[in-house]
């Protein structure tokens, strides 16, 4: 009896072992336990911080990384070659209260149109690249390359004034980068739009987002600058009178139409009511007529 029960219960994990279903369900059992040990080690590690980590996680708040730069009021402006006895201006400023023939040197020819210079073109006698340094003191805040203008840098110094450099044949600095006046920028080179200049930089100076004329502040100090403020707001000034004193003017002469055309009206309403009052004392006579002719013809009834 015994041994057959010990058999049935061979015979039982006999078939138990032949399904196709066992050995993938213990293989995936295992895998679970193993994988349900793994996670509980890796969480027990993650929650034991790391002071080294958190050290080397912690950075110093830096303050004034994206503060303007202060301008030194006192600084000269210089032209932004090394040797300024060997550079030439080719292209003036455009200036509309300047001689005819200094407009004339301030007007570029590209794709047989004239255009106003914004800045001014400085190349060297023999026609060779020299270096370009910063007229002034400042920051890089955009290097780029420009289809028309070649290679183009340019310098914030705060206080609003800005300082552009084009015409670059390569470029020594960096955008962000602090300069000081003097420091090489890069070559000077040849491009598109003032292609008849040959080998030259081309050199804009801005005050509150407005050209001026470099060679009016060249050996100047910073501070002259501040004549282009105080100008654009007395033009600003002038500009709103002239406008105001426009408008006046305009409402003055609209008046004076208005009142034109209002005279005719009263002329024409006046008339309409003086035919009216002689239409009126027309009707008001003709009744008495009538009666003084239907009167006559009674008393010629009679006679007869």
């Amino acid at each position: 009896m015994n041994e057959e029960n010990k058999g049935a219960s061979k015979n039982k994990w006999t078939r138990i072992f032949r399904k196709k279903w066992f050995f993938p369900a213990v293989y995936l059992t295992i895998a679970a336990v193993l994988l349900s040990v793994v996670v509980w080690y890796q969480n027990m590690d993650n929650q034991v911080p790391d002071a080294q980590d958190e050290a080397n996680e912690y950075t110093p708040a830096q303050h004034g990384e994206d503060a303007e730069p202060v301008l030194d009021q006192q600084e000269m402006i210089q032209m932004p070659v090394t040797n300024q006895e060997e550079a030439e201006i080719v292209t003036k400023f455009y200036d509309y209260n300047a001689e005819q023939e200094d407009q004339e040197q301030a007007l570029v020819l590209y794709n047989n149109k004239y255009y106003q210079s914004t800045g001014v073109d400085i190349a060297s006698a023999n026609d060779e690249s020299f270096d370009v340094v910063a007229a002034i003191s400042g920051t890089i805040s955009e290097v780029k390359e420009d289809p028309l203008l070649g290679n183009v840098v340019v310098l914030t110094h705060g206080d609003d004034v800005k300082t552009y450099y084009a015409s670059l044949n390569d470029v020594s600095v960096k955008a962000g980068a602090d300069v000081k006046q003097g420091d090489k920028l890069g070559s000077a080179g040849k491009n598109v739009f003032g292609k008849d200049n040959g080998t030259h930089v081309h050199f804009e100076l801005r005050k509150a987002g407005k050209e001026v004329n470099p060679e009016e502040y060249f050996n100047q100090p910073v501070s002259s600058l501040n004549s282009v403020t105080e100008e654009a707001a007395e033009e600003s000034e002038t500009s709103e009178e002239a406008e105001e004193s426009s408008t006046n003017e305009e409402d003055a002469k609209q008046e004076d139409e208005d009142s034109s055309e209002e005279k005719p009206k009263a002329d024409e309403e006046n008339g309409e009511s003086e035919s009216d009052d002689t239409d009126d004392q027309t009707e008001t006579e003709n009744p008495d007529q009538s009666e003084t002719e239907s009167g006559a013809s009674t008393e010629t009834s009679k006679s007869a």
